[in-house]
């Protein structure tokens, strides 16, 4: 018996790669979507809101904290340690809890430092503290000089 020879016909090498892109879409999609963001949260504020009725706060009524350095702070314009200016502000807000106490730190200042005084400020419950902005420090230029 003679056998005949099969001619095979050999199937493309070539991978189809059309819907590709599509895939690859999809994929980025999923994962965007199904992806977990966490976000830590750091030292809670509220911005206030609008009161026609409340007065502004002259500066020169709120207790004025510099930080000029590590460990070094300027208070109502007078040099203090940290344990100086926990004793003047208890003194200062013993009276008015409410009163306005203005935290300006220097640029060259390490962060911890004006945590430091946030810190010291919750502890002696001070419930109205402030960080002035830019506009603020050119319109009480000579107060925070």
């Amino acid at each position: 018996m003679a056998f005949k020879k099969l001619k095979i016909r050999r199937a493309d090498t070539e991978i189809p790669t059309s819907s590709m892109a599509d895939i690859a879409f999809l994929l980025i999609i999923f994962f965007m979507l199904t992806a977990v963001f966490t976000s830590s949260s750091g030292i809670p504020n509220e911005f206030p809101e609008d009161d026609p009725t409340q007065l502004d706060v002259q500066p020169e009524e709120s207790i004025h904290i510099r930080i000029v350095g590590d460990g070094q702070y300027v208070v109502d314009r007078t040099p203090m340690s940290f344990d100086e200016m926990a004793s003047y502000v208890n003194d200062r807000t013993q009276n008015n809890p409410e009163k306005p106490v203005i935290i300006d730190p220097e640029a060259s200042v390490p962060y911890f430092a004006m945590i430091d005084v946030f810190d010291l400020l919750k502890q002696l419950k001070v419930k109205n503290i402030a960080l002035p902005t830019k506009t603020e420090k050119d319109r009480w230029k000579a107060f925070f000089q």
